[in-house]
């Protein structure tokens, strides 16, 4: 089988959620299938990083798509172009955009409809292309794969796909993600927290991921329970708002939040590992990876009550409403102060890490391939 896949998100060293999906399985699906042909489609020129076995061709599709026009010219003229020149089998598409204009077999990974729900949290042009074409991705699709069964749920609700038609498949975390030794957590601190105890943020700085909520919680937290404890936000500041900004600006303890910006694979794993908890506190997310990545690190977490967040972190996290401050504060009390607590999250998250992981993920993916090529037409 000839199987053409959008590879747009995999840009080196910039890798985030779905770029993550889409690395993961991507390089088990093609060295655990070398009886079938892999065009990878790119609209840059790639590092070779991303081709990870003899059966994936790269290809450079112009225009580069970073924009909504330039999206339209890359999956409506460039994708049909080389989808019949290259006679492929099926489209996979992990960023869950595909071509209108194509009769091959499609198959959409669509994470999170978060567009339909807080289409206010996101800029003007990619919110109106979202809520324009994504109704159409979903009906075209063969099949659809997503992360969560709350996702699952959420497009047969908002878009009245069958649901026979969809598959879960979860996210995972690298195996690289895992517990470090006391002397290395210490070395950790002093090069990112002025060898002080912190908790986490981990994500792109996006509205969603409730900033705003988390800001005014680690101030009262702070107000209420004096202590050097530190709050280090990593990640790009990729939507950051007046409201965020408004938000830090008005801090009393804002001198304790520590922006790192974005971190290599590496230094990550690390700042995870040394955390007192990841404070995962989104108001919509179709995964959240970060727990998971927290769950191998022996670290701790706080999350959200909201969408997929208590199906992902099960029983293994502390969970808080998101919207309410003084949930968010009194949680980081919890965890601060009672270490008996701690230690039994941290438990529980040895257990509940054992239901994810990229290997599983990537089966998943494949049996949904599998499912979409033995489709009727």
């Amino acid at each position: 089988m000839i199987i053409a896949v959008n590879t747009r998100l995999l840009i080196k060293d910039k890798l985030e959620g779905i770029g993550w999906f889409t690395y993961e399985t991507l390089k088990r699906i093609t060295q655990q299938h070398p009886e079938h042909k892999f065009y990878f489609l790119f609209d840059r020129k790639f590092h070779p990083d991303f081709i990870f076995s003899k059966n994936i061709e790269a290809v450079v599709i112009p225009p580069q798509a970073r924009h909504p026009i330039l999206y339209y010219l890359w999956f409506e003229y460039s994708i049909p172009h080389i989808l019949k020149k290259i006679k492929a089998d099926l489209f996979l598409s992990p960023d869950g955009y595909l071509s209108l204009s194509t009769k091959t077999k499609s198959l959409a990974v669509i994470h999170d409809l978060n567009f339909e729900h807080y289409p206010e949290d996101i800029p003007f042009l990619e919110r109106k292309n979202y809520k324009y074409f994504f109704p159409k991705y979903a009906k075209k699709a063969t099949r659809i794969a997503t992360v969560s069964e709350y996702s699952k749920s959420d497009i047969i609700k908002q878009y009245s796909i069958p649901e026979n038609k969809i598959d879960v498949t979860y996210n995972g975390a690298n195996e690289k993600f895992c517990p470090i030794s006391i002397s290395e957590q210490d070395e950790t601190r002093k090069k990112y927290s002025l060898g002080k105890p912190y908790f986490l943020f981990v994500g792109a700085l996006l509205p969603r991921k409730n900033l705003v909520n988390l800001f005014k919680a680690f101030d009262d937290f702070k107000k209420k329970s004096p202590s050097k404890i530190k709050l280090l936000i990593t990640g790009e500041k990729k939507w950051w708002t007046k409201e965020i900004q408004e938000a830090y600006r008005e801090m009393e303890f804002k001198d304790d939040i520590i922006f790192s910006g974005r971190l290599s694979g590496e230094d990550l794993h690390k700042v995870i590992a040394s955390a007192l908890a990841m404070t995962y506190v989104s108001y919509f997310e179709g995964f959240g990876i970060p727990i998971i990545e927290a769950f191998n690190c022996n670290t701790a977490v706080i999350t959200s009550n909201l969408t997929s967040l208590p199906e992902v972190a099960g029983d293994a996290a502390m969970i808080i409403n998101p919207f309410s401050v003084e949930s968010i504060s009194e949680a980081m009390k919890k965890i601060a102060f009672d270490e008996k607590f701690r230690s039994e999250l941290i438990d529980k998250g040895k257990i509940r890490k054992l239901d994810f992981s990229w290997q599983k993920s990537a089966d998943r993916l494949w049996k949904s391939i599998e499912k979409t090529l033995k489709t009727e037409s």
